[in-house]
């Protein structure tokens, strides 16, 4: 279990009109709860991940963490999301594979979902944060963050339930999934699920490790799209991998760097999760039933930062301007960074400046105990 706690939410309806009988989700908390005056906590602040990440925010890696918290340099004692003034939350996304409810998740008749998991939406997804916020007494987020995937669940919350978001700071993230952005992740699916081992998606009670060839395909794909030209050409350029030789069969450097990259995943990560949440990703259009992006943003009453990556290649600034020219009174923050659409996780003290900046006229009381006291 590590960090994480679990709350077992009941039946959620899905867009698809899929019931999932039993969803859970997994959750880590840091800081003191504190109360308002209508008895609900007032300094909530949520923490929502990318595609890849998970509610370990803060915190070593461990035998129930296969890696270390991906937000470390942002909250904590004294950083930007001060874990002495506010109570911060960080759920596992649903469809997950790090505690929530997703494929790999046992069915009522107690086997894997796999092939048999939904379509979820990022509206799916933001309908479990909601019931998880209301079990946990949170009427009303003091802040809602969060990069790429997570940058999508922040924009919904803040469209579908404006009343429950005092401030709002998306990250390198999109209104809607672009033509461009769908494209790139077809080979990412389509890598995953060619690999003989996946089965159709039912490979959970089988033996062998699954489909983790085509998920480390996949991983590659990606993460060139997460990195900048400039980082390949720079970091690898047309190098040789030390004691081999391109030449002769041997591999560049660049691409034992990939290869690293996918091994690190597929040892952490599902992937039929991987399919499904880039399958969510690809639902995403803040704008859909609601008149398009531009009015439905124009419906946000969240006081609203928005962080752009100069060197994004995935979701260029461009994207986050469009967030920006429809949101009321949002600001639009351009962080110089040569580590292309991963800078929000690379530049912590330009992205914790812009946390603090959106937190500065958030009023937070001062009683409480300590998250899991």
């Amino acid at each position: 279990m590590g960090g994480r706690r679990f709350v077992a939410l009941g039946p959620l309806p899905t867009e698809s009109g899929v019931v999932l009988p039993d969803v859970k989700v997994a959750y880590e908390c840091w800081g003191t709860p504190r109360t308002g005056p209508d008895g609900s906590i007032s300094n909530a602040v949520l923490v929502l991940h990318a595609l890849t990440g998970d509610s370990h925010v803060v915190g070593p890696a461990g035998p129930a963490h296969p890696s270390p918290g991906w937000w470390g340099g942002v909250v904590g004692d004294g950083l930007a999301l001060d874990t002495r003034r506010w109570f911060v939350v960080a759920p596992n996304v649903l469809g997950g594979c790090q505690g929530t409810t997703g494929p790999g998740s046992p069915a009522p008749d107690g086997r894997a979902w796999g092939s048999r998991f939904p379509h979820v939406t990022v509206r799916d997804q933001v309908a479990v944060e909601a019931a998880l916020a209301d079990r946990l007494g949170v009427r009303r987020w003091a802040l809602v963050a969060g990069g790429s995937m997570g940058g999508m669940r922040a924009l919904e919350w803040a469209v579908g339930r404006p009343d429950r978001v005092a401030a709002l700071t998306v990250l390198a993230s999109t209104a809607a999934a672009t033509g461009d952005q769908i494209a790139w992740c077809a080979p990412q699916i389509a890598a995953v699920t060619a690999d003989p081992a996946w089965q159709g998606g039912d490979y959970y009670d089988r033996p062998g490790p699954g489909p983790v060839d085509g998920l480390g395909v996949a991983r590659r794909i990606a993460h060139v799209t997460y990195r900048s030209r400039w980082e390949m050409d720079t970091r690898f350029g047309r190098d040789p991998q030390p004691g081999e030789d391109p030449g002769t069969g041997g591999r560049y450097a660049v691409e034992s760097y990939l290869e690293h990259q996918a091994g690190k995943l597929a040892g952490r990560f599902d992937a039929g999760s991987y399919v499904t949440l880039t399958r969510s990703m690809n639902s995403h259009d803040v704008g859909r039933g609601r008149g398009g992006t531009a009015a439905a943003l124009a419906t946000v009453t969240a006081r609203t930062t928005v962080v752009a990556v100069d060197s994004d290649r995935l979701y260029p600034p461009e994207q986050q301007q469009h967030v920006v020219d429809h949101v009321p009174g949002a600001r639009l923050v351009l962080v110089r960074s040569r580590y292309g659409h991963d800078g929000f996780l690379v530049e912590t003290a330009a992205v914790s400046a812009a946390l603090s900046q959106t937190l500065a006229e958030v009023a937070a009381p001062e009683d409480g105990a300590r998250c899991g006291a």
